[in-house]
């Protein structure tokens, strides 16, 4: 019998154990191992007896609720380096002895409310490793009162659940750090009086906020237990809003600074505290005046500089401060957005700049045109809003409301993207305020308006659409009778017009093209000067070739009353006399004799004109006299 137990005994031992799992039992707690066993989920035939189990190094990719199923005694569960991206609603909801939980080195991308919820006895979490960018609010609630170490770092973190950390009396150590918060609450800390590691370590922190727990630093002394605090690797902002954590005294760190330019680089313990300074706020620019028509949006900047940033706050007219509401709508850079104004939205707004230096103010002046009520077909005894005037705009071209004198009204010197609108003066019944274009397009059916003085009778209308069509309104305002009348209104015509079509745009010549032109124009210019020149150098020179010979006299007898002819003297023959030697120019191809400069040119240029014309002169100085005179009438 003694075989068959013992094989009975080693059968009911392997069922409690999973297949590729080893189980250690001792004394009286049972672990199982299941690491590095390349498994896909949790194994479905663990013992539920377990205290340790230990499912690291694996390829889990999800947990639910059915994994850990009556698992009340399980105290370490560790799921380190796993693949796993989503927790189910209370997948750790049995696990209330739990004290440790391991989920580092995993792919969680975010932890929703129910996704802890279960472990009670919660002591040590471990979150890091993973893709973290958001926990939900309560994500942590099940166990604020009992857990002491909380692991985040190496996350994608912004925001953490502060309120929820800030309410762990229990908790020892906190790492934040290698994520990317840029904020730390006022007063995060402050309820953590046994906290006793703080790692901020590379994250985008430029200030910190002043914390009674920062205070405790590095100070042996203090009570209940000094603090541990590590914020290297942030890009701090050394200005005064720092100055108090500077005056801590912690000089073995090595924290930097990253701005300002003056101290960027610098060890952050080792800056005088009279360099952490502040600029007070300067109101850059501001909107002076707005006028606005009642109903229309209303929108006041307000732009300021200082160092650290400015805070930006609006008061109303009412000396009141000016909130976001579903009318008005204050936004962090000084622009306060009113959506739809009323006549009680008039007035002077302060625009208030704050910052750890100082404060400045500007103010603005806000005025609301009130829409008419009389005299466009709205209700009687109320007031309308924008749609009236529009809606009215529309009909009364059919007939309503128009004036006695109906002025014309016009729309010229039409383009793609502008048009004049002219009326005529007319002779209206009420004294006229002021004029009021309003028109919209076949793009686009949001209604414009244009407000024109009273003494103007024209207006141009730029930036609209090319090839649309238009419809436009004109109405005169009027001012009110009496101190209880309200503003009226008469319309004085209305126009339909269209845009012309968008043309390619004309580009100017091209810079070579004005270039080459101006080239060819002046070489004409000079080749034709050149041309006169030489024909006048030619027409000179054939007049010297054909001067008047000496005349050869003889048998001259002198004409006598009857005596007898005296006898001629012989006169010896006279040289002529020397010509003057003249130079001759060897770049023009003469290699006999010299001649005139301008008779020298003319035989070049005939030269060269023969050769054009398919033969060379060959002949010398001594041969130019024919040829060369008839080359040249040729060539002239």
């Amino acid at each position: 019998m003694a075989p068959p137990l013992l094989l009975l005994l080693l059968a009911s031992g392997a069922a409690a154990c999973p297949l590729p799992c080893v189980c250690q039992n001792l004394s009286e707690s049972l672990s199982t191992l299941c690491a590095h066993r390349g498994l896909l989920f949790v194994p479905p035939n663990v013992d539920r007896r377990t205290v340790e189990l230990r499912l690291a190094d694996n390829f889990i990719q999800a947990l639910g609720p059915p994994d850990f199923r009556n698992m009340t005694g399980l105290v370490d569960l560790t799921l380190s380096r796993n693949a796993i991206t989503r927790i189910g609603a209370r997948a750790f909801g049995d696990l209330e002895s739990l004290r440790s939980l391991h989920l580092d080195g995993n792919r969680l991308v975010e932890l929703g409310t129910g996704s802890l919820r279960g472990p009670v006895n919660l002591q040590h979490l471990i979150l890091s490793g993973n893709q973290l960018g958001r926990i939900a609010p309560g994500a942590f609630d099940d166990f604020l009162d009992s857990l002491e170490d909380l692991d985040l770092s190496y996350n994608n973190l912004r925001q953490v659940p502060w309120a929820g950390i800030g309410a762990m009396p229990a908790l020892h150590t906190l790492n934040l750090d290698h994520n990317v918060i840029d904020v730390l609450p006022p007063g995060a800390f402050a309820q953590l009086s046994q906290l006793s590691r703080l790692d901020l370590t590379s994250n985008r922190l430029a200030t910190l906020a002043p914390d009674p727990l920062f205070s405790r630093g590095r100070d042996s002394e203090a009570s209940p237990a000094p603090l541990v605090l590590s914020f290297s690797g942030n890009p701090l902002h050394c200005n005064c809003e720092l100055l108090w954590l500077r005056r801590l005294a912690r000089p073995d760190d090595l924290e930097t600074c990253a701005s300002p330019p003056g101290l960027a680089g610098r060890y952050f313990w080792a800056v005088p505290e009279g360099e952490f300074s502040c600029e007070p706020p300067l109101i850059a620019r501001h909107t002076q005046r707005l006028w606005v028509l009642e109903g229309q949006r209303a929108t006041l900047r307000c732009r300021a500089l200082g160092d650290p940033a400015p805070t930006m706050h609006w008061v109303g007219p009412d000396d009141r401060l000016v909130g976001n509401s579903s009318r008005a709508r204050a936004f962090p850079n000084g622009t306060l957005e009113i959506g739809v104004t009323g006549s009680g939205d008039a007035g002077d707004y302060t625009c208030i700049a704050t910052n750890p230096a100082g404060e400045a103010t500007a103010h603005v002046e806000l005025r609301v045109l009130a829409l008419p009520h009389g005299g466009n077909g709205s209700a009687e005894g109320g007031r309308p809003g924008p749609s009236d005037i529009a809606a009215s705009a529309r009909t009364a071209a059919e007939g309503e409301g128009a004036l006695e004198t109906e002025p014309t009204v016009q729309v010229t010197e039409v383009t793609a993207t502008s048009g004049l609108v002219s009326w005529g003066p007319g002779r209206p019944a009420d004294p006229v305020w002021m004029f009021q274009i309003q028109y919209n397009s076949s793009e686009d059916e949001t209604l414009i308006y244009r407000i024109v003085p009273a003494s103007s009778h024209h207006f141009l209308l730029k930036h609209l659409v090319p090839g649309a069509d238009y419809d436009l309104c004109l109405l005169a305002l009027s001012p009110a009778a009496g101190p209880s009348d309200l503003t009226s209104t008469k319309l004085l015509g209305c126009a339909h017009f269209s845009t012309l079509p968008a043309m390619p745009l004309c580009h100017a010549p091209q810079a070579h093209m004005l270039g080459g032109t101006l080239t060819v124009a002046v070489g004409g210019v000079l080749v034709a000067a050149l041309l006169v020149f030489t024909v006048a150098l030619l027409v000179r020179g054939r007049g010297a070739g054909n001067g008047r010979l000496p005349l050869k006299l003889s048998h001259v007898q002198s004409q006598t009353n009857g005596g007898p002819s005296p006898t001629p003297k012989t006169h010896p023959p006279r040289s002529p006399p020397p010509r003057p030697q003249r130079s001759c120019s060897l770049d023009l191809g003469d290699t006999g004799g010299c001649y005139g400069y301008a008779r020298r040119l003319g035989g070049a240029w005939a030269r060269r004109s023969h050769s054009v014309h398919g033969g060379l002169l060959g002949a010398g100085c001594q041969g130019l006299g024919g040829s060369a005179e008839r080359l040249e009438e040729s060539v002239v």
